[in-house]
Order: C-alpha cells, then sequence, then structure tokens
C-alpha cells in the first residue's frame, strides 16, 4: 500500500487525497488553517452567498415598478433595513456546513488529517510542525503538494497590510463603509465591487490597464462596466495607485495621473502570491518564486514522485481546476495515468450580469493559426431575458472557420456561469457548429441563445 503525504486541504488537496484513498493509498493531509482553503473558507463560497444576498436586495428596490403606488417607500424601507451581521451569519453557515461535508468525507474515505505546517524534510520524508506544538515525521511514497496562495501587495499597499482589506478578510468587515476603493479591475475587484454596490456602498475601483477584466474577452468586460456603471460604480482605468495614506476615519489614494480619493476603506485586488518559504523546498532541490514551481502541464509531476496542484503551479487559479489538478495528480502518483487538460477549464465571474468562458478565445486561437469565425446571440432577442428584463449581454461561440469544429464561447449575460457547462460538453465531444445547432433547446429559456448563435 502506497504511503502519500498531501501538503494543504484546500480544493486541490482535499480532491487529491480522497482519490488516492480510492486508489488504495493510505493518506495523510497536513493542513495548516481550515480544512477547504481559501476557496471555501474566504473566497468562492462567502463571496457567492454575499453576493446572492446583494442580489436578492438590488432586486428588492426594483419591485415597485410592479406594485401599486406607494410601494417605493416600502422598499426603500427594506432595503435600508439590511443588516450586515445577519448577511455574514448566513455566510458563515454555508462555509460551515461545507466545511464538515469535507472533514466528513475524508474521514469515511480513511484519510488522517494533520492541523500542521508540513515541510519537506527529503523527498520521501515530510516533516510536520502540528498545532500542538510538537512535530512529526511522515515517510513516503510521493507527495502532493497543494499549499495554495495568498493576497499580493505590492507597494504602496504591502505597508498598509494589517489596515486595509484583501479578498480573504474583507469577508470579516464588521460594517459595511461608507465608501470602498478597489484596487484592482480582475475577477475579485468586479465581483467585490458589484457585491458593494448592490449593499449600498459607494464603489471605486482602480485598473492599471486600460480596461477592467484585462484577461477577458473585450467586449464582455465592456458589457459589465456598462452594467455597474449606470448602477454607480466609478472605475479609473490605465491608472495606477502611487501613494495610499491612512488617515483619521479613511484612506487618501493618489492616483498616477494626480487625482486624488478619499475613502472610507481599500480593498487589494491585485492578485495572488505564492510563499513556499516554510516548506524547504531547497531539501528537495525545487525552486520556486512567487508565481509558483514548474510542474509537467499535462501529468501534473513537479520532480519524481512529487506532484504539485492548485495555486503553486501557476496554470490557473480557480478553485475547480485545482480540483481536477488533484484528481489526476494523485492518479498519476498511484500508477493509474491520468492527463489534464488545461484548456478545457471554464472560467466563471458572478457578477450581474454574469461572464463566463471555456475553450479558446479568439487571441489564442488565432496565435495557434486557427482562423476564428464568431457565432453571437445578444440577450436582446431571447424571450426568456425581455420577459424578465435581464437582456444585458449577449453569447457567442467560436468556431474554426475551416472544419466548424467548436473551439471556444463566451457568455457575458444572465445565467452565462451556468449554460458555459454546455459548450465545455460540447467541446469535448469535439462537436462541429453544425452539430450543437441540432440540439433541442426548451423554450422560452436562455440557453435558447446558444442555438441561435449556433444557427448564425
Amino acid at each position: 500500500m502506497k504511503q502519500i503525504v498531501v501538503i494543504g486541504g484546500g480544493p486541490g488537496g482535499y480532491p487529491a487525497a480522497l482519490k488516492a484513498a480510492a486508489l488504495g493509498a493510505k493518506v495523510t493531509l497536513v493542513e495548516k488553517n481550515k480544512l477547504g482553503g481559501v476557496c471555501l473558507n474566504c473566497g468562492c463560497i462567502p463571496s457567492k452567498s454575499l453576493l446572492d444576498a446583494a442580489h436578492r436586495f438590488h432586486t428588492a428596490r426594483t419591485l415597485p415598478a410592479l406594485c401599486t403606488d406607494g410601494a417605493q417607500a416600502a422598499a426603500e424601507a427594506l432595503y435600508a433595513a439590511r443588516a450586515w451581521d445577519k448577511i455574514k451569519s448566513r455566510q458563515q453557515a454555508a462555509t460551515r456546513k461545507l466545511t464538515q461535508g469535507i472533514a466528513f468525507l475524508l474521514k469515511k474515505a480513511g484519510v488522517e488529517v494533520l492541523q500542521g505546517t508540513g515541510y519537506f524534510v527529503d523527498e520521501h520524508t515530510v516533516g510536520v510542525k502540528l498545532a500542538d506544538g510538537t512535530e512529526k515525521t511522515l515517510p513516503c511514497d510521493g507527495v502532493i503538494l497543494a499549499a495554495g496562495s495568498e493576497a499580493f501587495f505590492p507597494a504602496p499597499f504591502d505597508r498598509l497590510k494589517d489596515k486595509i482589506y484583501d479578498n480573504s478578510t474583507v469577508f470579516e468587515m464588521p460594517a459595511l463603509p461608507e465608501s470602498m476603493a478597489i484596487i484592482g479591475g480582475g475577477v475579485i475587484g468586479c465581483e467585490m465591487a458589484d457585491l458593494l454596490n448592490a449593499l449600498g456602498v459607494n464603489v471605486s475601483v482602480v485598473e492599471m490597464q486600460p480596461r477592467i477584466l484585462p484577461l477577458e474577452d473585450e467586449n464582455a468586460a465592456r458589457v459589465l462596466a456598462q452594467a455597474l456603471s449606470k448602477r454607480g460604480v466609478t472605475f479609473y482605468t490605465g491608472l495606477s495607485a502611487t501613494d495610499c495614506t491612512a488617515r483619521e476615519g479613511g484612506f487618501t489614494l493618489t492616483l498616477s495621473d494626480g487625482k486624488v480619493l478619499q475613502t472610507q476603506a481599500v480593498l487589494a485586488a491585485i492578485g495572488r502570491t505564492v510563499d513556499l518559504s516554510a516548506l524547504h523546498m531547497e531539501n528537495i532541490g525545487v525552486e520556486w518564486n512567487r508565481k509558483g514551481v514548474k510542474v509537467d502541464p499535462q501529468t501534473l509531476q513537479l520532480k519524481n514522485d512529487i506532484y504539485a496542484v492548485g495555486d503553486v503551479n501557476g496554470l490557473f487559479q480557480l478553485a475547480h481546476a485545482a480540483s481536477r489538478q488533484g484528481e489526476v495528480a494523485a492518479s498519476n502518483l498511484c500508477g493509474v495515468p491520468a492527463v489534464y487538460h488545461n484548456e478545457s477549464v471554464p472560467r466563471a465571474i458572478y457578477t450581474s450580469p454574469e461572464i463566463a468562458a471555456v475553450g479558446l478565445s479568439r487571441a489564442q486561437a488565432e496565435a495557434q493559426g486557427i482562423p476564428v469565425k464568431s457565432h453571437k446571440a445578444f440577450l436582446l432577442a431571447n424571450g426568456r431575458a425581455v420577459a424578465q428584463d435581464q437582456t444585458e449581454g449577449y453569447y457567442e461561440l467560436l468556431s474554426d472557420a475551416q472544419t466548424g469544429r467548436l473551439v471556444g464561447a463566451v457568455l457575458a449575460g444572465a445565467v452565462a456561469t451556468e449554460l458555459v457547462h454546455a459548450v465545455a460538453v460540447a467541446l469535448a465531444a469535439q462537436m462541429t457548429v453544425a452539430q450543437f445547432k441540432e440540439v433541442i433547446f426548451a423554450h422560452p429559456t436562455f440557453a435558447e441563445s446558444l442555438g441561435e448563435a449556433a444557427a448564425k
């Protein structure tokens, strides 16, 4: 029976442990904080719970249009009565439930969980500094490294770490601030801007690139920027923060064009960084930097019987990517060959409107020499979208202009984060646009627009 140690119990680590155990290995999982990692405890799940609450309050404010005269005052009273402590309590309950579920699954699978900090003694020995202050040595046949990442604080925010929020600590806010400056217009920055704006916070977003969501489709980013701007979010694009000073009751931000912003709170959403200094990587002869370590992108092998999954390998900083990587790494370590496909990972942004994508972008396809044909349907023409006043955005399929094979998709609009998986299945089946067009979609549904896009 193989002895396997998994370092890290987040979305990469615990699926790896479960897979290895299912394949007959004796598994020990070492986690220094909480099972579920950043995603479950202070990332994916908390943010979705809070976004759901915020969107419900936003909906409540629009209900008077469907009510008798005088309903506006009642709606405003309901909105004003929103309770941040109750919103947080609901989010924390969801997190606890899911964390307990992971602990149950690991116990049922026979995985031993150690609370402590793991480090390499050598390639087949892991040391653990346990939470009670003692140390333990774990001889093993292989290791899966799933240590995760942490918030990145460049200058001038590095000296204010204890005073400003990051994507983890923002969920611990004792109360909603009157104003928040978000540094970074990526996925986290946009989701938090949507959330806080819907809860009545005056939000400003500073993004050094010419537009928000610089890694996503430009047209999709434009849809979201217009929607959030219309709701009151202020964007400062093409600018960086050159100085940030704490003052009584808030902060003073100086932007690269000389503009000065006064704000009660600051959220740094500038990205993630990897810190493996505590793992003594030198003991296994592996170099690392703030982007992590280099692995085989298909097998996730780092070195010999050591594999690295999730944020530490820099392939894709997404929880579901980490989970699949964990399963693939565990399979390969246990002698069952498996391959990870980074290009098949769907991306989802849970703003309103939602944005999702899968497969190759237009730029990626063209860089590979694939001539791209676009098939786009706007939600303005979708029956259900019109009926529900959710007509912002479009669904776009991308195909190889020569073969007709689907190569990717970009969805910007309602339920995009769910419907993207229909395209993911089509990509996995290597379907052509003509084949996808033969799918019958129920009427009226948002999904119909995928069929309409294929017909164009």
